[in-house]
């Protein structure tokens, strides 16, 4: 196809777009509505994402050691589980500073302060704080340091207990949840573009409806299938990019609302997130604007082009 050829074509496109007037707004607005369900779900999947990491964050296991147990054995053992390839980090808890931790968690209550003083030595021992790369993981964690190997052998007479098995129903079902809102973060994504795709075809297919006689009146004087679809195709290329600034622009309010006034409810600053992905967000939108219009116009006039 010469240049000229494209030049007319894209003319065309232009023309048809601005001549259709009402049927044109109609479909950017359809297509628009589109873009922001997909944008809706970039910003459910970053909130959901971070949600998720938070939760996890929060999720560990403690390992108690006996009062007796020497600090640097201690250390050794924290330095071997920091090897494991599962293990993010592994924070240590000396004897005196798990005294003070648990006498400023209970500043209020004199009794057990008192009852606490009349003790001759520190009733409470190391701890070491374990967080694994994957909730998934403590368990195997947990394994590694309870089962028959030199590293839980040699520390056996050190560790005094290990939290991980009253909290494992919990990690079990955290992990299970974790999962099943990815899982159903992406069946979602998945089943609402499709939803938005039939619709912006069935609205690009009514923009075309209106010049069928149009078209039928091209192929009676010869023209080529490809000078009859181009126009339509540059029309849904114009939906797509016009409803990218549009949506993007709406997106800007609303999220500098949220980031205002929902920050703590959502777990992050949406309107930081918004400009600090900005140029990704919008090249997401706006591949996403063109594919669905220009798809959408190359499917629905095929109808009409059919011998």
């Amino acid at each position: 196809m010469s240049y000229t050829d494209q030049k007319r074509i894209i003319r065309s496109g232009f023309t048809n777009f601005i001549r259709n007037g009402i049927v044109s707004i109609a479909s950017i607005l359809v297509v628009t509505i589109t873009l922001s369900v997909i944008s809706f779900l970039i910003f459910v999947q970053a909130v959901l994402h971070t949600s998720l990491a938070q939760i996890e964050d929060k999720v560990d296991v403690t390992m108690y050691f006996t009062t007796l147990a020497p600090e640097q054995k201690i250390l050794d053992l924290k330095s071997a589980v920091e090897k494991l390839p599962e293990v993010a980090s592994a924070t240590y808890t000396s004897a005196p500073d798990a005294l003070k931790a648990f006498r400023d968690r209970h500043a209020d209550d004199y009794l057990t302060l008192q009852a606490l003083d009349e003790l001759p030595d520190n009733p409470l021992g190391a701890t070491l704080n374990i967080k694994a790369k994957e909730t998934a993981q403590y368990e195997s964690i947990v394994k590694v340091l309870e089962g028959d190997n030199s590293l839980a052998k040699d520390n056996a007479n050190i560790i005094d207990k290990i939290d991980y098995h009253k909290n494992k129903l919990v990690i079990d079902r955290l992990s299970a949840i974790i999962n099943g809102a990815r899982t159903l973060g992406y069946l979602l994504t998945l089943v609402l573009i499709i939803i938005s795709i039939i619709i912006t075809f069935n609205t690009i297919r009514l923009t075309i409806y209106y010049a069928r006689e149009e078209i039928n009146i091209m192929r009676l004087v010869g023209a080529e299938n490809k000078y009859i679809r181009g126009p339509f195709v540059v029309e849904g290329v114009l939906y797509g990019v016009i409803a990218t600034f549009i949506t993007i622009g709406l997106y800007f309010p609303i999220t500098l609302w949220l980031g205002k006034h929902m920050t703590d409810f959502l777990g992050m600053d949406v309107f930081s997130y918004y400009l600090s992905n900005f140029f990704q967000i919008f090249f997401i939108i706006l591949v996403s604007g063109v594919v669905l219009g220009s798809f959408s116009s190359f499917l629905a006039i095929r109808k009409y082009l059919r011998s």
